[in-house]
């Protein structure tokens, strides 16, 4: 009995630990037990990037079932199984600072990443994802939900979506490319040099309501939404974000071209004791990608550009992306190759940035990075990042200005 007892706490402190973790996961195994098909079909190259097939099933709602069964009755179409997935990443990072502590002396992160998340059909006309967390304090065990109900109009999927997250930013509602416009759906770990909205912090708490029309030839999503997670008072007064993109077959090619227009102001609380604050929200990108083949390799070519405003010092405003006094910019270049098709890639980017600080504010940033699926569910990533420009001369004591990481991201 001791011995029962000691494994059954062993696994609830293991499932405590996966689900705690602050980071945000994409690739979802539930969606392929819903639809019977393997995790290939809907990624490119390797998750959690989207391909042709996959951005049609999240357009859809997540709704799409294949081999399950379902449970029928008047307004009522879900799979008879409720469909979830573990997923984590253990890293280890090196840096090449001199503190001696942390990552400057390596640091194995396990997990760096984990999440319970549960999706998939909720009836004809809806989906859902859901990751799962403990919640700490006043946290939400929501750490992310999206619930798109679609319908079908003459080809053109049209969605509300309500959707709350702890770090997916208000883009979160609804997102197809793989650029970094959203958090969770891109190419590299190391976000921030391979995507000019992260650069520029467009990745933060979020919640709201994304309107959403989409198609073959492109999609709108129109968000209100608030910088908030979780249950909080916003009062009347939402920010709103604007995202266009086409996204043509040209030939063989799979692309994509858009912008993000993040603005307005969204004033949280305001009671007799608590006057409220005002949070201002406005950046601008631009991204586009192209996803086909170089011969018989698989290729994927991703650009973006970005620009926050500045936090300016006289305000009473809290400038959400950006709290430097100067605008934030960025622009970011990367590709991906196939080598081994469906195994093996090599990448190559570089972002340019500026952080809008008074002084050292250039930040650019060049990555190396490999990746290997053991398995369609398990890859092995590593990424080089050599750092440059005046945030890092003279080269700061912690942290220095080259990162390795070494990482499995596993879904199961």
């Amino acid at each position: 009995m001791k011995n029962r007892s000691a494994l059954t706490i062993s696994a609830v402190v293991f499932l405590m630990a996966m689900v705690v973790a602050p980071e945000n996961a994409s690739a979802v195994p539930a969606f392929a037990r819903q639809t019977g098909m393997p995790c290939a079909a809907c990624h490119f190259q390797h998750y959690p990037a989207l391909n042709d097939f996959g951005m049609m099933f999240k357009t859809n709602g997540y709704t799409m079932i294949g081999a399950q069964g379902k449970v029928e009755g008047k307004d009522l179409s879900i799979p008879d199984t409720l469909n979830a997935s573990l997923v984590t990443k253990i890293r280890y990072q090196k840096t090449n600072g001199d503190s001696k502590t942390g990552t400057d002396k390596g640091e194995l992160q396990f997990p760096d990443e984990g999440a319970l998340l549960i999706g998939g059909r909720a009836g004809e006309h809806a989906g859902f994802l859901l990751e799962l967390q403990l919640p700490e304090g006043d946290e939400s065990a929501f750490a992310s939900f999206r619930m798109p109900i679609v319908y079908d109009l003459g080809g053109t999927a049209l969605s509300v979506v309500p959707f709350t997250t702890d770090a997916g930013g208000a883009a979160y509602g609804f997102e197809l490319l793989n650029t970094g416009a959203m958090r969770m759906q891109r190419v590299l770990e190391d976000r921030n040099t391979t995507s000019a909205q992260q650069f520029i912090g467009t990745a933060t708490e979020a919640q709201g309501i994304a309107l959403v029309a989409a198609n073959g030839m492109g999609f709108v999503n129109a968000t209100m939404w608030a910088p908030v997670h979780g249950s909080s008072d916003a009062g009347l007064k939402m920010s709103h974000y604007l995202r266009l993109a086409a996204t043509p077959k040209l030939g063989a090619w799979s692309t994509g071209i858009g912008g993000q227009y993040w603005g307005g102001k969204t004033k949280i609380g305001d009671t007799e004791t608590f006057p409220g604050q005002i949070y201002n929200t406005k950046a601008w990108a631009v991204d586009a990608q192209a996803q086909g083949a170089a011969g018989t390799m698989p290729l994927g070519v991703y650009l973006t550009y970005g620009s926050a405003d500045g936090q300016d010092p006289a305000s009473l405003e809290t400038n959400v992306f950006n709290t430097n006094p100067d605008e934030s910019t960025a622009w970011s270049a990367l590709m991906e190759l196939g080598v081994l098709p469906n195994k093996a890639t090599v990448a190559l980017g570089y972002r340019g940035g500026d952080t809008g600080a008074a002084t050292g504010s250039s930040s650019n940033a060049a990555v190396i990075g490999a990746t290997y699926s053991f398995a369609q569910n398990i890859v092995f990533q590593l990424n080089h990042t050599l750092y440059s420009g005046d945030a890092y001369d003279p080269k700061p004591a912690t942290g220095g200005d080259q990162l390795t990481t070494l990482m499995i991201f596993a879904a199961f």
